[in-house]
């Protein structure tokens, strides 16, 4: 009789699996994707603050010098901090579909407050930066594209 209650087990353990496997997987993907989104997050945090960091050992400048060459290069090398993490722009970006127009370095990038001592801060800021998933969807269940906030720092600069 054992035998035979035996034999009606047999395979079940397959099926189970084959019906829990697809919610597994979902879960794995869900779980692999925002750990992507919030890996990406911290990296552009750090390069936004290594930006700023950058930028805060500068002489501040004014909307009306902000043209000259000097100070677009200097703008330039802080762009690619945030960008690519180097100042030279070399490589590949930080994260997969950040540009340099997601980091609009506009006037004033300085704040000049206060007297005697005058406080001086440098912000910059990426605006518009969406995560995109590497898989759109799963067992048709699609991962939507994630905003991010305005991705700012400010630290206090030379005078």
């Amino acid at each position: 009789m054992k035998t035979h209650m035996k034999n009606k087990q047999t395979g079940v353990a397959l099926v189970e699996f084959a019906l829990v496997l697809p919610l597994l997987l979902i879960l794995t993907f869900i779980v692999t994707e925002y750990s992507r989104a919030l890996y990406q997050y911290n990296t552009l945090t750090k390069s936004v603050r290594d930006a700023t960091r950058y930028l805060s050992t500068q002489q501040p400048w004014t909307s009306a010098d902000a043209g000259t060459t000097t100070n677009i290069a200097v703008k330039t090398r802080a762009r690619n901090l945030v960008v690519y993490g180097n100042p030279a722009g070399t490589g590949s970006p930080l994260v997969i579909g950040l540009t340099a127009a997601e980091v609009p370095l506009t006037e004033p990038i300085w704040q000049l407050q206060g007297a005697t001592p005058q406080i001086n801060t440098v912000t910059i800021k990426i605006t518009g930066y969406t995560f995109t998933p590497l898989i759109a969807n799963v067992f048709g269940l699609p991962f939507g594209n994630i905003p991010f906030a305005d991705i700012s720092a400010t630290m206090r600069g030379a005078l």
